[in-house]
């Protein structure tokens, strides 16, 4: 069944994007036939996918009003195509929220209880990745176009049977974008420390893409929504640049850091604002599986320059913008530490069926350190503390359920229960 299915999606992919090419040409009726084009296409074509469908129920003193949700979250679909053993084309459209339309928002905190009528916001199709790999060496390759940007654990987690909540840890979730994609170069490459063996080697990733829009910047968030996707093209007056270094000692397993610097002033919609005001950030990042256990660690710390001069002029933005308006910190920073283990390890079953208890202790404070007339919030400081289950029935399908309370500095509470299902092939 399984194969039938992919054998459909192969095929419509195929006749919807591809069959014009495999008419272009002379053809030579002795020594190639289109069914021979159509078999010399497919063993360069490979497709995958992934999908997550989750459930919340919210206990929140800071919204008491925050409504339990169903949210078919995303189907995520991949394409690659390998014009040669070097030359690899990669392509990611994501479908969020179950479909594109007119919908109604409501945000008490930030739009003063008013409800907006938005577009394109009840759902996306987003082409995530459209982009080139040059496999030059194992040491030195280049990728060029939209590609996914490895900052932190977030990126390398992301299907839903590699992560244990229903979404992301919340440090990586509130402070920077999650499901970060640019448009750039990127070089990278492993440097293996002893060639009979496959572990331990170096890797590193050096980026050149697309930087934020400051606009976007906000007390909760702090740069996260400065990732541009809210108009139909991307600024680049200003790019950023960025490195990853990691140490790989297994499969899954890596202990490394990331570094980032943009400045996102000369991406903003209008020339309303000429101070430089870089966003840089560090991070530590850790993974260990060693079946039954799977452990990950995070830490990270941000500085924004001028973030007083940034806040004020930002207060004055339109509406229409979709922006929040709120003051953003100098500094941002938090950290977790997570661990799940198969309790169906210490029974006679079978191997692929699993069944992970796990828990997560997180901490994180979107305006860390505030300049001049901004102020420090403490309800932005916040400490997450998470248990929940993870059931494999087969190796690709997950099953999944969390429980999570927050304390704020402010000394509200927020409680959110989770329950999900998620596949990927």
């Amino acid at each position: 069944m399984v194969a039938n299915y992919k054998t459909c999606l192969y095929l419509s992919v195929i006749t919807l994007f591809f069959f014009p090419t495999l008419l272009q040409g002379q053809q030579d009726t002795l020594t190639t036939t289109p069914s021979d084009k159509a078999i010399s296409f497919l063993n360069k074509f490979s497709l995958s996918a992934y999908g997550v469908v989750n459930a919340y129920a919210f206990d929140w003193q800071t919204l008491p009003d925050k409504r339990n949700a169903f949210d078919v979250e995303r189907f995520n679909l991949y394409m690659y195509y390998d014009f040669t053993d070097k030359i690899q084309f990669k392509s990611e459209i994501e479908f969020e929220h179950g479909g594109t339309g007119v919908t109604l928002s409501f945000d008490p905190l930030e739009e003063f209880g008013e409800f907006e009528q938005e577009v394109d916001k009840g759902g996306e199709v987003v082409v995530e990745q459209l982009n080139i790999l040059f496999k030059i060496h194992r040491a030195f390759n280049i990728r060029a176009g939209k590609m996914r940007f490895y900052m932190g654990n977030a990126p390398k987690l992301d299907e839903p049977t590699e992560y244990f909540t229903a979404y992301r840890s919340e440090v990586e979730n509130t402070i920077l974008p999650l499901g970060w994609y640019e448009t750039g170069i990127e070089l990278s490459g492993d440097l293996p420390l002893n060639k009979a063996k496959a572990y331990p080697y170096f890797s590193y990733k050096a980026y050149v893409v697309t930087g934020l829009d400051n606009t976007g910047f906000s007390s909760l968030n702090w740069i996260r929504r400065g990732y541009q996707t809210r108009f139909e093209t991307i600024n680049a007056d200003n790019l950023a640049y960025a490195l990853r270094l990691d140490y790989v000692f297994g499969e899954d397993s890596e202990i490394g850091f990331n570094i980032y610097a943009g400045n996102g002033t000369g991406n903003r919609p209008k020339n309303d604002f000429t101070t430089p005001a870089w966003a840089t950030f560090g991070d530590v990042h850790f993974a260990w599986e060693s079946y039954p256990w799977r452990v990950r660690a995070y830490g990270m710390l941000g500085h924004l320059q001028n973030s007083e001069a940034l806040s004020t002029a930002n207060r004055n933005l339109s509406n229409n913008l979709d922006v929040k308006r709120t003051p953003v910190a100098k500094m941002a920073g938090g950290t977790y530490l997570e661990g799940g283990y198969d309790i169906l390890h210490l029974t006679s079953r079978e191997e692929k069926t699993k069944l992970y208890l796990f828990g997560r202790l997180e901490w994180y404070d979107s305006m860390l350190q505030t300049e001049g007339t901004v102020s420090d919030n403490p309800r932005y400081e916040r400490r997450v503390y998470t248990a929940g289950i993870n059931f494999f029935p087969i190796e690709d399908i997950v099953l999944k359920a969390h429980y999570a309370t927050s304390s704020l500095g402010s000394g509200e509470t927020d409680n959110t229960m989770a329950i999900g299902i998620g596949f990927d092939f």
